[in-house]
């Protein structure tokens, strides 16, 4: 077997990522394809319209039904872009008082396992009408949100990530 370059943690090391708090997470499609909607650019003054594929659509409801499943996960704000999605999501205090800190040999935590639950399950329902297509990449990148400026300025992102959409290096021109 040849030398492999070693895979960078991507969560930060020591953190509770069921500790209470907002979270923001993006999740990309496998090699970036875009499948998951189409952005559509109005007039000068008009914000660009996110239009859901089915497969989109399959993404948007396994998101809102998250808290069904994780009732002391909330989901603030997302965005579903044709290649990624964003979300801000927030962990209440009452998870951090009946849970205590992972340790490294314990069950994954609760932001892990929710989006865990996300990409299988929208895997599964896309996979239905798509056989063999794989959805999404391995694993996804998180920001712990600190402090309110913070938080404003990651809503803000979310907010005004279709009109950046054709300044994206994975872009393929506009649909």
């Amino acid at each position: 077997m040849g030398d492999y370059p070693q895979r960078r943690p991507n969560r930060l090391s020591g953190w509770d990522y069921s500790a209470s708090g907002a979270y923001f997470v993006t999740i990309c499609t496998h090699e970036k394809r875009c499948f998951l909607s189409e952005i559509n650019v109005g007039a000068l003054h008009e914000a660009p319209a996110v239009s859901l594929t089915p497969e989109g659509e399959i993404v948007r409801q396994v998101i809102d039904a998250l808290p069904e499943r994780f009732p002391e996960l909330r989901v603030e704000k997302y965005v579903v872009m044709p290649n990624h999605i964003h979300l801000l999501l927030e962990i209440g205090p009452e998870r951090a008082i009946r849970e205590s800190p992972l340790h490294a040999d314990e069950k994954r935590s609760l932001l892990s396992r929710a989006v865990g639950y996300l990409k299988m399950n929208s895997s599964k329902r896309i996979r239905a009408s798509r056989p063999g297509l794989t959805v999404w990449q391995r694993s996804f990148h998180d920001h712990i949100v600190r402090g309110e400026a913070d938080h404003r300025e990651i809503w803000a992102y979310i907010d005004g990530n279709p009109a950046k959409w054709t300044e994206d290096r994975f872009c393929p021109g506009l649909r």
